[in-house]
């Protein structure tokens, strides 16, 4: 098997780890928070609040901590994606 990080300096194998764990800690916060409501995205659970199949609150609470961890997720995977890019470098 080969080594993914061969040849990477030690910092930025850690970096990268450290950002791995992060963006599958976010995704399946987010995902908790929406299988709750039994639901696939924050639109869909937005729809629920609207039409008093789920509380306002915490719904709606719950509605904005859904997007702010797919949003901080993305973020995330942006960095993730610029340090390989200096990790193959």
């Amino acid at each position: 098997m080969v080594d993914f990080f061969e040849g990477v300096a030690p910092e930025l194998a850690e970096e990268i780890q450290n950002l791995s764990r992060l963006t599958y800690q976010l995704r399946e916060n987010r995902k908790a928070i929406l299988d709750g409501y039994g639901v696939a995205d924050e639109a869909t659970l937005l729809e629920c609040i609207r039409t008093g199949s789920a509380t306002e609150h915490p719904g709606y609470e719950h509605y904005l901590a859904a997007r702010i961890l797919d949003g901080t997720r993305e973020a995330v995977r942006s960095a993730l994606a610029e340090r390989l890019v200096d990790a193959r470098a």
